[in-house]
């Protein structure tokens, strides 16, 4: 089961009407809407908002037929204030002082997180919070950059933000309501229309200030919030159970990789021909030997079984319009998977590419922890980034696989790399890595086993996600 989608679909009927029943009884929005307008006609009056001169007006006949009881409201009939943050740049503290300065990257969906927050001192604080002060019960929507994660004020500390983040003051609303309405398709589909796109995606104060909700009776609202956080309490179970189990499976497949490339996965054949009868004697000294392997097998260098870094290029020009083109992004990390096939026609480039044949092992030497290592399916082009590996000697891609996603390469690999924002493991240091070889005919039992078990595995855990789901 999707959660992501499940999530959406529950926000979906909230916001319809058909997700808690309704009760004749319950005030009707139209008076709540009244009430709103008396509130705010006060704080004009009492000097602590200002009048806005328009109407908030909607064409109902615009949208879908609502429960009765319900209305049609923007979002800046309904709040007192709505504003971004501070748009000259703040003096920031290095240390926490008691003032967290809040941006975008602070505005997670139903959530504020403090793991990456400046802070100012009490004098810049009390300059930008005459613009923005968010409260307990504030709606804060990141407006800059990535542009629509809503998020519920649940606290009482000391809050001022840069113009990526806005602020919406409701009225008697319920702040939790408007923001799973916010999250709603419907919503996000305005929002996604209203932004403006220069250098990075905007949305402005003016666009948050007319978008459209479907209001409820005030009652029903708490019991919408109530309702859609049960629920979403459900999923979040879901997707910590998910995680549980790939860590599990994950765990499980390392250490059949472990267990494969040390000669303890199958049973050794004596009667198998030796490896180094086909690929010559071990070219690994005993130094260099991280652990024992079985009789017939051999230590060898990686640049020993295959042409590591020896590859052909080719420049943009000279590739087809409908070939295959690999980038980093379409392999998914730790499982050996392509999550996407894209033409060059698809993935516009200027460069050169790495050119590749079909059941060639394509290993990322970029940040070699994140273990992406695939066979092609077919022939192809790659970044720099992704080296095709040609074997010797009949020696076996998945099982050259097996051992560049095993934990023992790992270790190597991420030792031997260099860069820190995007390290790297250079050509001379993989050619070096000292890989254990098994008889041919091993390696054909292994890679059976492997593939047999991981099968197993990926069959296990989308039985037990599937029987989760249903029973929530």
């Amino acid at each position: 089961m999707n959660t992501k989608q499940l999530r959406q679909k529950i926000l979906d009927l909230a916001i319809r009407g058909k997700l808690v029943p309704q009760d004749p009884n319950d005030e009707p929005a139209s008076v709540l809407l009244e009430r709103v307008r008396v509130e705010k006609e006060w704080l004009i009056k009492e000097g602590k908002i200002k009048r806005d001169k328009n109407d908030y007006g909607v064409d109902e006949s615009d949208y879908w037929q609502l429960p009765e009881g319900w209305a049609w409201a923007r979002l800046g009939k309904i709040s007192a204030l709505i504003t971004d943050g501070e748009h000259l740049t703040p003096k920031r503290c290095k240390e926490y002082c008691g003032y967290y300065l809040l941006s975008a990257r602070n505005v997670l969906d139903s959530e504020i997180s403090l793991d990456n927050v400046d802070y100012v001192d009490a004098e810049e604080y009390a300059r930008i919070s005459k613009r923005c002060n968010p409260q307990r019960n504030d709606i804060l929507i990141s407006c800059s950059g990535s542009v629509g994660r809503v998020a519920v004020v649940n606290d009482d500390n000391h809050y001022v933000m840069v113009r990526s983040a806005a602020m919406a003051k409701p009225v008697i609303i319920v702040s939790h309501y408007i923001m799973f309405a916010l999250q709603s398709s419907f919503l996000q589909e305005q929002i996604s229309s209203n932004k403006k796109q220069v250098a990075q995606a905007n949305l402005f104060q003016a666009e948050i200030r007319g978008l459209i909700l479907p209001l409820p009776p005030l009652t029903e609202q708490h019991r919408i919030v109530a309702a859609v956080e049960s629920a979403l309490t459900v999923i979040d179970e879901i997707e910590r159970n998910k995680t549980d189990l790939q860590t599990a499976v994950t765990t499980a497949k390392s250490k059949i990789l472990s267990l494969a490339i040390r000669g303890k996965l199958v049973s050794q054949d004596p009667n198998d021909e030796p490896i180094a009868n086909v690929l010559g004697r071990n070219k690994v000294i005993n130094e260099e030997k991280p652990f024992d392997v079985p009789a017939g097998w051999e230590w060898y260098k990686l640049g020993d079984v295959c042409d590591y870094g020896a590859c052909d290029k080719i420049s943009e020009e000279q590739i087809n319009e409908n070939a295959w083109v690999l980038d980093l992004e379409d392999i998914e990390k730790d499982s050996a998977n392509i999550i996407q096939m894209l033409t060059k026609n698809e993935r516009p480039f200027k460069g050169t590419r790495n050119v590749f044949k079909k059941g060639q092992v394509l290993y990322s030497k970029l940040r070699p922890y994140l273990n992406k290592v695939v066979i092609a399916p077919q022939d192809g082009y790659c970044s720099l980034e992704i080296l095709p590996l040609s074997l010797y000697n009949d020696t076996q891609p998945r099982y050259v696989q097996a051992y560049l996603m095993s934990d023992y390469f790992l270790l190597y690999a991420n030792m031997c790399s260099h860069g820190v924002r995007m390290p790297r493991l250079g050509t001379t240091n993989g050619k070096n890595a000292p890989v254990p070889i098994p008889p041919i005919a091993e390696q054909k039992r292994i890679v059976a086993a492997v593939n047999a078990m991981f099968n197993r595995l990926n069959s296990i855990a989308e039985s037990l996600v599937s029987e989760s789901d249903l029973k929530s």
